[in-house]
C-alpha cells in the first residue's frame, strides 16, 4: 500500500517547516509548498536527501495543481508576524483569501482532510478573558494589523462554507503564541526580538508598559496538538496554546535570566490594536484532543537559545 501524501503551504516556514519533520517521521509522502516570501529554504534543506518529501516554489494565491492522490491538505502559508504583514498587507490578505480558496479547492478535488492554521488574533484585542472558541473576538477591521486579523477571520468563514456546502473534512486550529528553533532573527515577535538583542549585548525593546500579556507554547507541543486535531474528529475551531500567561516585561526578564544577559529593557509606544491580553482557554482540546501543553518554559527557552546562538554566530561570520 501507498504512503500517505499531505501537502503543507507555507512548508518552508517556522511551524510549517517542523510539520514537514512530523509528518515524514510518521511515514508519510511530503510535499512542501512555499514562495519563501517570509520562509526559508535553511529551515527544510535537511529533507532534501529525504525521497519522500519534496519542494514545490508556488505562490498559494495561484493555481495549484499536484499530482497524484492526496490525503491531506495543511494551509500554513500567511505572513504571521506583525513586522511581515504590516510590511505585506495585501499579500497577507490575499493569501488568506485567495489561497485558501485556492487551496481549499485543491482538498475538495482530492477528496483530502484540510486543516487551517488560523490564529488567536482572530480574537483581536478581547473583551472576554482567557479567550474561547465561542468567543467572536474584538477586531479593528480597517487598523493596520487588520489585514492579518480578517484574513484569518475570512479563511475560517471560506473553510466553514466549503465543509458546509462542498462536505469537505475541514479542520481549523486557532494558534496561539508559538516560539522555538526555526523562527527569524527579526521577524519582530517577542521571543525573536528579545533573545537577539539580549545575545548581542542590546537593550531589550519592550513596547508599552511590559503590563500586556502573551502565554507562550513550545512549537514541539504546538505540533503535536496540530497532529491530534488533524486526525480528530472536530470540525469547530479548536484552541491550541499554552495558557500559562505571563506579562511582556516578566518575559523579557526571563530571556536575560537564560542567555545571562547583562542588557537593559527600553520601552516605546505600543503599537495601535495592540492585544492587552492574551490567553487561552484549553478546555475543548483537553477534552477533544487529550491534549496539553508539557514542555516548561525554561526548557523550551533554553533549547531556542541554542538555535539562536548558531544562528547569530552564522550571520556574524558571514559578515
Amino acid at each position: 500500500m501507498s504512503k500517505p501524501r499531505v501537502l503543507i503551504t507555507g512548508g518552508a516556514g517556522f511551524l510549517g517547516s517542523h510539520l514537514c519533520d512530523r509528518f515524514l517521521a510518521d511515514g508519510y509522502e511530503v510535499i512542501c509548498m512555499d514562495n519563501l516570501v517570509t520562509g526559508d529554504l535553511r529551515n527544510v534543506e535537511h529533507l532534501f536527501s529525504e525521497p519522500d518529501f519534496h519542494y514545490h516554489h508556488q505562490d498559494v494565491t495561484e493555481f495549484i495543481h499536484v499530482p497524484g492522490r492526496l490525503d491531506a491538505v495543511l494551509h500554513f502559508a500567511s505572513p504571521a508576524s506583525p513586522i511581515d504583514y504590516l510590511e505585506l498587507p495585501i499579500q497577507t490578505l490575499k493569501v488568506g483569501s485567495l489561497g485558501t480558496h485556492k487551496a481549499l479547492g485543491l482538498a475538495h478535488a482530492k477528496g483530502a482532510r484540510f486543516l487551517l492554521a488560523s490564529t488567536s488574533e482572530c480574537y483581536g484585542d478581547p473583551l472576554v478573558h482567557p479567550q474561547k472558541e465561542d468567543y467572536w473576538g474584538n477586531v479593528n477591521p480597517v487598523g493596520p494589523r487588520g489585514v492579518y486579523d480578517e484574513a484569518k477571520r475570512f479563511a475560517e468563514a471560506m473553510t466553514m462554507a466549503y465543509h458546509r456546502c462542498h462536505k469537505v473534512e475541514t479542520r481549523i486550529v486557532r494558534i496561539f503564541n508559538t516560539y522555538g528553533p526555526r523562527m527569524r532573527l527579526n521577524d519582530g515577535r517577542a521571543l525573536p526580538a528579545f533573545m537577539s538583542q539580549a545575545l548581542r549585548g542590546e537593550d531589550l525593546t519592550v513596547f508599552g508598559d511590559g503590563s500586556q500579556t502573551r502565554s507562550f507554547c513550545y512549537v514541539d507541543d504546538l505540533i503535536e496538538g496540530i497532529w491530534r486535531l488533524l486526525h480528530s474528529d472536530e470540525v469547530m475551531p479548536v484552541n491550541i496554546g499554552n495558557p500559562s500567561e505571563m506579562t511582556i516585561r516578566q518575559f523579557a526578564e526571563q530571556v536575560l535570566a537564560i542567555t545571562g544577559s547583562k542588557s537593559q529593557l527600553t520601552f516605546k509606544e505600543l503599537p495601535q490594536d495592540d492585544p492587552k491580553v492574551r490567553q487561552p482557554d484549553i478546555t475543548k482540546a483537553r477534552a477533544t484532543l487529550n491534549w496539553e501543553p508539557r514542555v516548561e518554559l525554561e526548557v523550551g527557552l533554553r533549547k531556542t537559545l541554542e538555535y539562536f546562538k548558531e544562528r547569530i554566530e552564522l550571520k556574524e561570520t558571514v559578515r
